[in-house]
């Protein structure tokens, strides 16, 4: 089922998201509809809080990209309750873009390396490394479980200058292809 993606503006995406355990009521779906979600919406990454759950839970799916990078054909991702315990390598800049904030790209830096523990859908718990565009996504979704959007991580100045876009996104003034609960 393709759930509605919440807008920025929304209180659920500045609340740090708490954790979950084995009985959290229906997570198996849950992940569907979010793998079904990410797909309709064409991203490569969503975590619950977009979804309107302030849980820690996230997923990527890369697989989108894999005609221009074969690596990412069958690279999906389900991250319960992740801890991301070092960021590492040079901070790189990058342009970002995010589901729920539609229409708005800004270049972001973020380390090119992290290390993040977390549990898979079947409760197996993963220590890895990451580094380079999958590091990126992993640490945007990251964010969002803290109760951080990109913006937040760009110049002042910039903030100031696409404030107007953000406050139309608060009023619901926007387009986008996919479904979204507005404020």
């Amino acid at each position: 089922m393709i759930r509605p993606i919440v807008v920025y503006g929304n209180a659920v995406l500045r609340k740090k998201a708490d954790p979950i355990d084995k009985n959290y009521p229906e997570l198996s779906s849950l992940i569907n509809d979010m793998f079904d979600t990410l797909s309709h919406a064409e991203g490569v990454g969503l975590a619950a809080p977009q979804v309107g759950l302030p849980i820690r839970l996230f997923i990527v799916d890369l697989s989108i990209l894999g005609d221009d990078e074969p690596s990412f054909v069958n690279f999906k991702k389900v991250m319960i309750n992740p801890l991301i315990t070092s960021f590492e390598g040079e901070e790189l800049s990058q342009e970002e873009g995010c589901l729920s904030i539609p229409g708005i790209s800004e270049t972001v830096k973020r380390s090119d390396k992290i290390s993040i523990e977390y549990y898979d859908e079947n409760w197996q718990k993963h220590v890895e490394q990451y580094s380079g565009f999958p590091s990126r996504v992993m640490q945007h979704e990251y964010d969002h479980i803290e109760g951080h959007v990109f913006v937040d991580k760009i110049s002042p100045i910039r903030r100031q200058m696409i404030s107007s876009k953000l406050n139309a996104l608060t009023k619901g003034k926007f387009n986008c292809h996919y479904k979204v609960q507005k404020v």
